[in-house]
């Protein structure tokens, strides 16, 4: 019983990913490539700052960009679990 109603659960989000638009999706990139940096930087590691140079214009506009990804999916995010 429990696994029938995850298992629609999950079928629930797939077909929502379906509906994503491209805004969303790029929203979505962004907060995950946001959230594995912050991953590498516990080991030390920041990758933005690698490739970009630390405290460069096009860093801070990465940061910039994944902050404002995350506010948008916050705010999209009732709206997702509707559909």
């Amino acid at each position: 019983m429990y696994f029938d109603t995850l298992a629609k659960g999950r079928l629930k989000v797939i077909k929502n990913m379906n509906k994503l638009s491209a805004l969303d999706w790029v929203a979505l990139i962004l907060v995950i490539v946001g959230g594995i940096n912050w991953g590498l930087v516990a080991f030390d590691y920041n990758l933005v700052d690698m490739l970009f140079g630390a405290g460069s214009a096009i860093a801070k506009t990465v940061y910039g960009l994944v902050g404002l990804s995350a506010l948008y999916l916050l705010l999209i995010s009732g709206k997702l679990a509707k559909k």
